[in-house]
């Protein structure tokens, strides 16, 4: 097979998604009837299946293949983590956020956030704010970093919803109620 026309495929199926699904799965096809073991072809058609259809297992299976392939392709490990987390597979997810600590090249902070989502996916609130608070350190960029503070402000209200404030108006007449229903 002519490694410029597979490329070709890849590139044209990475250019047209999320715009244009048809065209998206046209050249995905033709790519991974060329090679069925290529890398990217098979990420991108994991995130198809997550992202846009929905289908969790198949999308597993993809990101399974594109690992098994090429176990250093960085790109692949945040988006198979976040689908095993919205499945909740979470020792499964754990154990792959322990084993992409590993991988050159790996962005950590992104690894850190799934790491927080997945404790906060477990109801372990104050371990996941430690955790966003810890990835801050690994991000380089403002964009992230503010992304991050939406996260832990998010975090912090389910640990502590806001109480409705009362009027002086409201507690003076739940105690004069009481009074009354003593008197009574």
């Amino acid at each position: 097979m002519d490694t410029n026309l597979l490329s070709n495929y890849v590139l044209k199926a990475i250019d047209a998604y999320p715009y244009d699904l048809e065209e998206t799965v046209e050249n995905l096809n033709y790519a991974l009837s060329y090679e069925s073991d290529n890398a990217y072809a098979l990420y991108l058609m994991g995130r198809l299946q997550a992202e846009q259809l929905g289908d969790y297992e198949k999308a597993k299976y993809y990101f399974a293949e594109a690992l098994a392939s090429k176990m250093d392709f960085a790109k692949v490990y945040p988006k198979y983590i976040l689908v095993l987390i919205w499945n909740h597979d979470f020792d499964e997810a754990q154990k792959l956020i322990d084993f992409a600590t590993t991988v050159r090249s790996i962005q950590k902070g992104e690894l850190m956030v799934l790491q927080a989502q997945l404790f906060e996916c477990q109801g372990a609130y104050k371990k996941a704010l430690k955790t966003f608070k810890k990835s801050k350190l690994f991000v380089y960029n403002n964009s992230f970093i503010s992304f991050i503070d939406s996260e832990i402000t998010r975090v912090k209200n389910k640990i502590k919803p806001k109480k409705k404030k009362t009027s002086k108006k409201k507690k003076k007449n739940k105690k004069k109620s009481k009074k009354n229903n003593k008197n009574d």
